[in-house]
């Protein structure tokens, strides 16, 4: 018989109390029909109730692409474990995912784990053993001493234990039971056998499978289209059909935010370097070039959200890619495409131009394993202790992501970002930095709201090289405290950089060096 459904069908089956789990990196790889059916359902009829959903990564924009937006209902959703969540300001309503809005009203059971572990945990999941065990993470945000994930204060369970296991401390996430996964895929038969080869991301789909499928539970795919019976090679068939349920059409699903479908994002028709979108000049733009210049040939390099992720696209604005010279850098994102180069904004995630795509605990594996040798990523908050804070600031949750499995493996760690937020306007040109008014925010805190990594440990134990990159001022990271090892042209030290910081440097080199005017032309 077809597994192919109506979404309707697909979604009906869900009873209250289960425990759902589905996956989607942003816009890329959502299956966002079959979680609006779910939403409508409840809207509709009042009905499944008080379900656990577990998303291992940030699913959706809450935008265009809602995802994870569409099943924020108060009864419908009673808990949610996630590896991040999405946070951005809607730009047609001005108001943020109601997600946001039941995480901050307490309205539901919310956690945030590293999604690092929010895929290792399911292998264990899907090969029925008693949880997952790491050291990836202690002394941070999901350590049990600091909050264990817990991101509201319905959320009492310890989800997260510590343990000694030979003498040595880590973090304990047991196993339990998934119900229900719903995943997306390219290409189904009526067998439900699933392949991935239109889309940029494979992410944990295939984990998540097998999870639900030990489980006793459901698996539900959403599909672009349909195929006959034996009409792909079994090799691009990544899920066999035995393990799916329900198959649900969507013929006219968006690849990601703003990207109905583009090939080049899986190498099906590779875009040239020169139609590459260009960063426009402004604070992100001046940290992506100074960040740059640490980025070497041949060693494999990870980039995070934020002016971290304009670092390539300048470096291919700059040239540095032409004649072939992109083969000399390797870079991939947390989430598994590898080659290419790593694209911003809502595009983050995927590379254009890939080489490979790595299924995303298999990601993990790597990162975890220290291959990923230098990492740029974004900071929120940097302290006086060296704990940088990605997770919990102000009124934005936007949980950990790969940051903390990426910081504490990486051997060369580069942090990026505006000095101050909130307010800042600043100008660029002539080769100076002209801070016209300054951000309410400063970013250089006495005490971080939520520890993410703490980079001092890092550098003193496990012999780690850091560097905290700003539009005014670069930082080196030592075991102790910043050094203030740069300056921008244009930039008053102590009035732009030392009176914004809640601490002060343990250094200030003399002479301080300016950072290159070529930056701000």
């Amino acid at each position: 018989m077809s597994k192919i459904v109506d979404v309707a069908d697909a979604v009906g089956g869900i009873a209250d109390g289960a425990t759902v789990a589905s996956v989607g990196v942003i816009g890329w790889v959502t299956p966002d029909k079959v979680l609006k059916a779910l939403g409508d359902r409840f809207r509709a009829t009042g009905y499944p109730r008080n379900l656990t959903f577990y998303f291992p990564v940030g699913t959706g924009d809450a935008q265009g692409i809602k995802g994870m937006d569409h099943v924020a209902q108060e009864g419908l959703m009673k808990r949610i474990i996630a590896g991040s969540y999405i946070n951005p300001l809607d730009p047609k309503t001005n108001r943020r995912p109601e997600l946001m809005r039941l995480i901050r009203e307490n309205r539901i059971e919310a956690y945030s784990w590293p999604i690092g572990a929010s895929m290792h945990w399911l292998r264990e999941v899907a090969r029925r053993g008693p949880g997952y065990l790491t050291q990836v993470g202690l002394g941070t945000y999901i350590d049990p001493a600091h909050g264990g994930g817990r991101f509201t204060a319905r959320a009492t369970e310890e989800l997260v234990r510590k343990v000694e296991f030979d003498g040595k401390p880590y973090l304990y996430y047991p196993s339990w039971p998934i119900d229900v996964a719903i995943l997306r895929a390219s290409t189904a038969d009526e067998h439900g056998n699933l392949s991935f080869e239109d889309e940029a991301l494979v992410s944990s789909n295939i984990g998540l499978v097998l999870a639900a499928k030990a489980s006793g539970g459901r698996v539900i795919a959403q599909v672009r289209r349909v195929s006959g019976a034996g009409e792909r090679p079994a090799s691009i068939v990544t899920i066999p059909g035995m393990f799916v349920d329900a198959v649900v059409v969507d013929p006219d699903m968006m690849m990601s935010t703003d990207t109905p479908f583009d090939p080049a994002y899986f190498s099906g028709l590779r875009c040239p370097l020169s139609a590459l979108p260009k960063p426009v000049q402004s604070p992100d733009k001046v940290i992506a070039a100074r960040a740059a210049r640490e980025v070497a040939k041949r060693q494999l390099s990870i980039f995070g959200f934020g002016a971290a992720a304009d670092i390539p696209l300048v470096m291919a604005e700059q040239g540095m890619f032409d004649d072939g010279a992109l083969a000399d850098y390797w870079f991939t994102t947390e989430h598994g495409s590898y080659g290419g180069v790593v694209m911003s904004g809502w595009q983050f995630s995927a590379n254009i131009n890939p080489d490979a795509i790595l299924d995303g605990i298999y990601q993990f594996d790597a990162i975890d394993g220290g291959l990923c040798e230098f990492a740029a990523l974004a900071f929120a908050q940097f302290d006086r202790h060296g704990s940088v804070n990605v997770s919990r600031f102000g009124a934005a949750n936007p949980g950990a992501g790969g940051f903390t499995d990426i910081a504490q493996n990486a051997r060369r760690l580069v942090f990026t970002g505006t000095f101050t937020t909130g307010g800042l306007d600043i100008a660029i040109a002539d080769g100076r930095l002209d801070i016209r008014q300054d951000g309410r925010i400063s970013k250089f805190v006495r005490d971080a709201e939520s520890v993410t990594y703490r980079v001092f440990d890092g550098v003193r134990h496990r012999g780690q090289t850091a560097l905290l990159v700003t539009e005014r001022a670069v930082f080196q990271v030592t075991s102790d405290g910043l050094v203030l090892s740069e300056i921008a042209p244009g930039v008053d030290v102590r009035r732009h950089v030392l009176e914004r910081m809640e601490y002060q440097p343990i250094q200030i080199l003399d002479p301080l060096p300016v950072m290159d005017t070529a930056l701000f032309r």
